[in-house]
């Protein structure tokens, strides 16, 4: 009888077997939250760099077709893709916050501004030598 008991007992955990595997489970979260903001920091960069990068492709487009004059200021609609000269139906969609994700592209600095709720204007203008220039960047959707 004493025999049987003692398997009966044997059926579940013991409270140190399911304190370690909650402190290994701890450890893991601990370790893996840092190292997942830092990659959603670099996506939302990403993003940004994105529509920029878009956004003086569709200027070049439209330049080169004849639809845009140069020294004039059209903002792009990144829901749509598009440049327009008001920006009044423009939802912000800048991402970028203080954190740096370590993005870099020309006129983005990632460190320190806060991009969010911002959108990006864009003006195409005569360089030296008779050359295009196209500047994008960044303002408040206001």
């Amino acid at each position: 009888m004493n025999r049987m008991s003692k398997k009966l007992n044997k059926k579940g955990f013991t409270l140190a077997e399911l304190l370690i595997v909650v402190a290994i489970i701890a450890v893991l979260v601990v370790v893996s939250v840092p190292i997942f903001s830092s990659k959603l920091e670099k996506a939302r960069e990403a993003a940004d760099v994105a529509n920029m990068r878009a956004a003086k492709a569709a200027a070049a487009s439209m330049y080169l077709s004849g639809e845009m004059e140069l020294g004039e200021t059209y903002y792009y609609d990144a829901a749509e893709g598009q440049l327009s000269k008001s920006a009044d139906k423009i939802s912000a969609y800048g991402q970028g916050t203080k954190a740096d994700g370590k993005t870099v592209y020309k006129n983005y600095e990632s460190d320190g501004v806060d991009y969010t709720n911002d959108i990006i204007t864009v003006k195409v203008t005569e360089g030296s030598d008779s050359q295009i220039d196209v500047e994008v960047k960044w303002t408040p959707k206001s």
